[in-house]
């Protein structure tokens, strides 16, 4: 049985971890069905070979890819263009792939979307999402409620739905929320891996990272903790359960 690729952009080794341990948790992945890449520490091997692979998950982190080149740190640059240089053969191929957060930024821009800080940035916290028809159609949102609360952060959005992309969930105050490229390309705004918990670890570790004012973090944990964040999570289990 093929490994899933996990590919990880964010520096702190703590939450770098964290999240990992969240994907395969959510995913029902076993560590020997993972094959993880920290691109902040190890680059892309140059014989990597995605036929490897049952699939492609990429995590979250603190980049942006509408920051212009000379605000974006060598560090970013380098782990965006790294996993940049494997899109055109995911979505040549229709490889399975699951962006989290940062992946759909990574998708839009591929693909000559709008993704830029104009619009539909969301505070840390929880936002209620809704399915789209072709969500409600959608095989890894099968069984979903119309309605749901996800956990969401981000500066920067998809201002509009990416060429050839299908709309699969939206929400108030950021419309594309899931998409999903040919048939087997997703990527989610909102955070698939996350529950309270992880949460709680990422106020922590970038609670000086503009994301909120200090002296909110409390309050956003409480707001968490009383939201019910876990339908999210069956979307990496759907995923691997397709594609395994």
């Amino acid at each position: 049985m093929k490994p899933f690729l996990i590919l990880q952009l964010r520096p702190e080794a703590d939450a770098s971890d964290n999240e990992f341990h969240a994907i395969l948790e959510k995913a029902g992945l076993s560590p020997d069905r993972a094959h993880r890449i920290c691109l902040d520490r190890d680059p892309l091997p140059e014989t990597l070979s995605l036929d490897r692979f049952a699939g492609v998950i990429v995590g979250g982190g603190p980049g942006c890819v509408s920051d212009p080149p000379d605000r974006k740190s060598p560090l970013d640059a380098r782990m965006e263009t790294a996993v940049m240089s494997l899109m055109p053969q995911i979505t040549a191929n229709d490889i399975p792939f699951m962006g989290c957060c940062y992946g759909i930024g990574i998708l839009g821009h591929h693909l000559g979307g709008d993704v830029s800080k104009a619009r539909y940035s969301e505070d840390v916290g929880v936002s209620s999402c809704r399915l789209t028809g072709d969500g409600a159609a959608d095989p890894l949102l099968a069984g979903f409620p119309d309605v749901f609360d996800a956990l969401v952060g981000h500066k920067e959005a998809v201002q509009a739905l990416p060429p050839g992309c299908a709309h699969l969930v939206s929400s108030g105050p950021c419309p594309f929320q899931m998409i999903r490229y040919k048939r087997n390309v997703y990527a989610t705004q909102f955070h698939p891996e996350a529950d309270a918990a992880v949460f709680h670890v990422r106020i922590d570790i970038y609670r000086h990272h503009g994301y909120f004012r200090p002296d909110e973090a409390e309050d956003i944990k409480a707001a968490i903790d009383a939201a019910n964040v876990h339908a999210p999570e069956r979307i990496l289990r759907n995923f691997v359960r397709t594609y395994a």
